[in-house]
């Protein structure tokens, strides 16, 4: 995910919550029987517009959340986020997830499946159509969510590659 947009977040002085997206049970075959271990999804937000996601894996559930936690703190990005919605229609693409996100009036809600919902609301968006095409695979979901998420610019951002005020936008 090499893009010039993407803004990585410093965890210093801002509240996350953690959403708990899927845990998997793994068993290896070993000559003296199965071996079972636990993967976790977790994605955490501030609600204000900063995300991130982790995997982790651990013998036990609560290690594997513990883990997937912290690893979610090490990927933060900042997302825009105008008045509850997302600034503009955007496809995002991970493996065999492809999901569509596109703005939505206020008072609309989420319209997401599970692990894209998880994503959008831990991200602070209200009002949001969304669609998830390809893969249902909550891991390629959640990173493809974030892809798109991460690909979305507002106007100031856009006015200021263009080398134009956002003056000069508003008012001609």
């Amino acid at each position: 995910m090499t893009n010039e947009n993407v803004k990585k977040v410093r965890l210093s002085e801002i509240e996350l919550k953690e959403k708990m997206v899927a845990v998997n049970r793994v068993a290896k075959v070993t000559k003296g029987g199965r071996t079972f271990s636990f993967s976790a999804i977790v994605v955490v937000g501030d609600g204000k517009g900063i995300v991130g996601h982790g995997l982790g894996k651990a013998s036990e559930v609560a290690d594997a959340i513990t883990k997937a936690t912290e690893d979610a703190k090490k990927n933060l990005i900042k997302v825009p986020v105008i008045r509850g919605t997302v600034p503009h229609e955007q496809v995002g693409k991970y493996g065999g997830g492809r999901v569509f996100l596109k703005p939505a009036a206020h008072g609309t809600g989420v319209i997401a499946g599970g692990a894209m919902r998880a994503v959008l609301e831990s991200a602070g968006i209200t009002d949001v159509l969304a669609k998830s095409k390809g893969s249902s695979n909550p891991h390629n979901v959640v990173k493809a969510t974030i892809n798109a998420l991460s690909n979305m610019r507002d106007a100031a951002s856009v006015a200021e590659q263009r080398g134009i005020s956002m003056n000069k936008v508003f008012n001609g």
